[in-house]
């Protein structure tokens, strides 16, 4: 049976052990907290600019709404003149 002086020894070389181990767990959690912390501020990087770019599809989409209602309305409109001209030719034939 060893001797109490080996058994604490045994302790202690234990301990040192788990205290070694204990400050390299650490020294990881720390470095993994730090990597956390900067793939979180690249993904709300990430996001601002995915709401940016969203903002921006947005506008060219109702930009390009008003520039195909503006070409509609400018067919609509030449439509109508020419409903107008006939209507008039048409008026003008039956004063006749």
């Amino acid at each position: 049976m060893p001797s109490l002086a080996e058994q604490l020894n045994k302790i202690v070389d234990k301990t040192e052990r788990l205290i070694e181990l204990c400050a390299a767990l650490q020294e990881e959690n720390d470095l993994l907290k730090l990597e956390s912390e900067a793939l979180t501020v690249a993904l709300n990087a990430s996001k601002a600019k995915t709401k940016e770019l969203e903002e921006k599809l947005k506008v060219v989409k109702v930009a390009k709404s008003f520039s195909e209602t503006n070409e509609k309305s400018v067919d609509i409109k030449q439509k109508i003149n020419d409903f107008v001209q006939e209507i008039d030719k048409c008026i003008v034939l039956l004063k006749k």
